[in-house]
């Protein structure tokens, strides 16, 4: 049964979305073209640095950030593609792998915050009922498990359908995002929390979803990316 299945459905190279071969989760060429975050990178955002003296990008050395700290996997380019068909395609599969891959070389780093949760960037419920899914929540719930730190789905709602960040300049995202996320449970005391999205550009959405646990009296804010840009 299990091999008609496969034959019927099967599985997909995640970045270049080509049938792979049994027991195979990704292409080997694909593999490579993935660029991993490795040192030298942004103490803050996590950004790739190019000059190994910089201890923060540009950007974080011009803006300052809500959150305290924050890390992502791959390079943003080489994964654009990947992304948007795990987003907008209904590869939703995608996201087993990818949080498998945040959980094995950002594990040490997620325990060493010491988080009593994960909470996903929310999507609006417009957004979320027309895609079926919010691949922010299907990595946390993935890393997770992995790691054994529960995720809190609900803690946090977006009360507003936002235009997509990617379309607007640094002050129009801030703008875009003005009071567009709510705290659902006043009561629940976390000290530490990691939240967790798929793309990280110039920090606005973690900024926001941070204000507002912290306001709740969140004492440390962290976050983890798939992606990351250039800045």
């Amino acid at each position: 049964m299990i091999r008609f299945l496969e034959y019927l459905f099967p599985a997909r190279c995640p970045v270049c979305d080509a049938v792979l071969p049994r027991r195979q989760r990704i292409c080997a060429a694909c593999r490579k073209e993935l660029k991993l975050i490795e040192a030298p990178y942004c103490l803050k955002c996590g950004k790739r640095l190019h000059d190994g003296n910089e201890r923060f990008c540009s950007d974080c050395a011009t803006y300052p950030h809500v959150y305290d700290r924050g890390r992502a996997l791959f390079e943003y380019a080489p994964i654009r593609k990947s992304i948007y068909r795990m987003k907008y395609g209904k590869r939703a599969e995608y996201a087993t792998l990818y949080g498998e891959m945040l959980a094995k070389h950002l594990g040490d780093v997620i325990r060493s915050w010491k988080p009593d949760a994960l909470v996903p960037v929310p999507l609006h419920e417009k957004r979320l009922a027309k895609r079926g899914y919010n691949q922010a929540e299907l990595l946390a719930d993935v890393l997770g498990r992995r790691l054994g730190i529960p995720v809190q789905r609900k803690l946090v709602k977006r009360l507003k359908n936002t235009l997509p960040q990617k379309d607007l300049d640094a002050a129009g995202r801030q703008n875009n995002l003005k009071k567009a996320f709510k705290l659902c449970a006043n009561d629940v005391k976390l000290n530490s929390i990691v939240i967790i999205d798929d793309i990280y550009t110039t920090g606005s959405t973690i900024d926001a979803v941070a204000a507002v646990l912290k306001e709740a009296g969140t004492r440390s804010v962290y976050f983890v990316a798939l992606s990351i840009g250039k800045g």
